[in-house]
């Protein structure tokens, strides 16, 4: 199993930037999907980006966020990332990372915590 945990939430004013960071215990591979999700109070879990890159990188994003945020893995580090620019309140969520390998495995992080306020 893979345990991922997340970092890099916090407070942050609207208009601000957040760079989150998801590390795995284990070695990630190309053949992995990585994706984030959140989870707003009162809301279900929803998916926010994702990548693969097991013959060429891809990245896709939910409307919400599209030219604001980035999602980024490095496979050496075993770690991947959301570069979050330009957040709206309607942000405020819960962030987890997810990783699927498919018929092998899927783990989830524990999730941190991002608020956008003035």
């Amino acid at each position: 199993q893979v345990q991922l945990v997340e970092s890099g939430g916090g407070l942050v004013q609207p208009g601000g930037s957040l760079r989150l960071s998801c590390a795995a215990s284990g070695s990630i591979f190309s053949i992995d999907i990585m994706a984030w999700y959140r989870q707003a109070p009162g809301k279900q879990r929803e998916w926010v980006a994702t990548i693969t890159s097991s013959s060429s990188t891809s990245t896709s994003y939910t409307n919400s966020v599209k030219g604001r945020f980035t999602i980024s893995r490095d496979n050496a580090k075993n770690t991947v990332y959301l570069q979050m620019n330009s957040l709206k309140p309607e942000d405020t969520a819960v962030y987890y990372c997810y990783l699927k390998r498919v018929g092998v495995l899927e783990s989830w992080g524990q999730g941190t915590q991002v608020t956008v306020s003035s």
